[in-house]
């Protein structure tokens, strides 16, 4: 598949329509993608026990680790928007085969099992070729814009396919939330097919050759000797494995302590939610924020008071005030991360950086969770959101304290 190629762009992403349409068909895959989790996690239920279905939703973390690092690779070398096309068309059809099963028979878990660890091998070329594409469709002076637009996207798609997926499941049951999240990731294809991408601009830096290993090699090089890149990705790593535990688990045993119930977590993780879309929708609409490693810095150490204080909120309505502060800073913090790694890269790496740092996200901090739920047990709420905000909040001083990445600027 040949794609079809421009010259630079002079519109502003945001009414540029190459890029709207990347825009729609990324919506439309995270959509799908939202619908598909909650389709399968009530199929495992169904079929098997509770233990059983908690293996069968994390039957796609090993894959997606374990093969993060050479989907950038993949991504590198055979263009991203190649390889977001046959991500994309890849789980269609894996999705609406388990859909089609399901409706003529009745499995068990082992379709379901399958369906999990080819989504996570997918996921594993798809996420890196997703964070290079942007570079490939906008100048650098709008890839901020394009960031926030994104961060806007997946927010959308959290609100949304969750609500979604319930009608379809109240519907039809797991055969038809199963074919609503395999429509919305076809949706997808059609749009990619019709985005046109740009040349990588010449700048004497070879981007893969030789093989697939040594194109590895070369780009964990290139991070490492980066001055800005290198202590980037050790904040990106700070800073999400103090923050994974405390939402994701923390959050959970915070409000049965409280009494607050399952509703007063959602509003509590809505709370964190709109804090991060009015982070992404700030970054979309001006298009770049100036100082963006001292902004991103500065917004970590803050964001890890509001993750440390919300363990000794008194009430319900303070704590989804707090929430929307955490939401907001930590949104800030992250698109700005994010904008940077999109400007800091070289096009030609971009997609072994987004594995990197896809790899330290979604690799690495998962792995905070089960002692973040341990050490609560031993030790209480406080202490433990206090030392996750602690951690979280080393991820800020080295975006403080390493000069060439304090200083960085997002292009203007």
């Amino acid at each position: 598949m040949t794609a079809t190629l421009i010259p630079p762009a002079t519109a502003r992403a945001h009414r540029d329509p190459n890029v709207l349409r990347w825009l729609g068909a990324y919506t439309s895959s995270m959509l799908g993608d939202s619908v598909y989790y909650l389709a399968l996690s009530w199929a495992a239920v169904q079929a098997g026990s509770p233990a059983q279905a908690g293996l069968v939703m994390s039957a796609s973390a090993l894959p997606r680790a374990v093969l993060m690092l050479g989907g950038g690779v993949v991504a590198d070398r055979f263009g991203p928007r190649r390889v977001v096309i046959g991500s994309d068309a890849v789980r269609c059809a894996a999705v609406l085969a388990v859909a089609a099963l399901l409706y003529l028979t009745s499995p068990g878990l082992w379709p379901l099992a399958l369906l999990a660890l080819a989504f996570g091998t997918v996921d594993a070329v798809f996420m890196p070729a997703v964070g290079a594409l942007p570079a490939r469709l906008a100048e650098k002076d709008q890839l901020a814009r394009v960031q926030g637009m994104r961060g806007l996207a997946i927010r959308f798609a959290s609100v949304v396919g969750a609500p979604l997926g319930g009608l379809a499941v109240a519907a039809g049951g797991a055969p038809a939330a199963f074919t609503v999240a395999g429509l919305l990731i076809a949706l997808s294809v059609p749009l990619l097919v019709s985005v046109r991408v740009r040349e990588l601009p010449e700048d004497g830096t070879p981007g893969t050759a030789g093989t697939p290993w040594g194109d590895l090699r070369a780009g964990l090089r290139y991070i490492r000797r980066h001055r800005v890149l290198a202590p980037l990705m050790v904040a990106i790593a700070l800073g999400d494995l103090g923050f994974v535990g405390p939402l994701n688990v923390g959050l959970t045993l915070l409000a049965d302590a409280r009494g607050w119930g399952a509703a007063g977590m959602g509003w509590v993780l809505a709370g964190f939610g709109v804090g991060a879309g009015a982070a992404s929708l700030l970054l979309a609409v001006r298009g770049r924020l100036p100082r963006a490693g001292l902004v991103a810095g500065a917004a970590i150490i803050a964001g890890c008071v509001a993750i440390g204080a919300l363990a000794y909120v008194p009430g319900l309505v303070t704590a989804v005030g707090t929430a929307v502060l955490v939401g907001l800073l930590t949104g800030l913090s992250g698109a700005m991360c994010g904008a940077l790694l999109q400007t800091q890269s070289d096009p030609a790496y971009l997609g072994r950086v987004t594995s990197v740092s896809g790899l330290v996200s979604l690799g690495l901090t998962p792995l905070s969770m089960p002692f973040a739920a341990a050490a609560i047990g031993a030790w209480g709420l406080g202490p433990v959101f206090v030392a996750s905000a602690v951690v979280c909040g080393l991820g800020g001083v080295v975006a403080l304290a390493v000069p060439a990445l304090r200083r960085a600027e997002l292009p203007g």
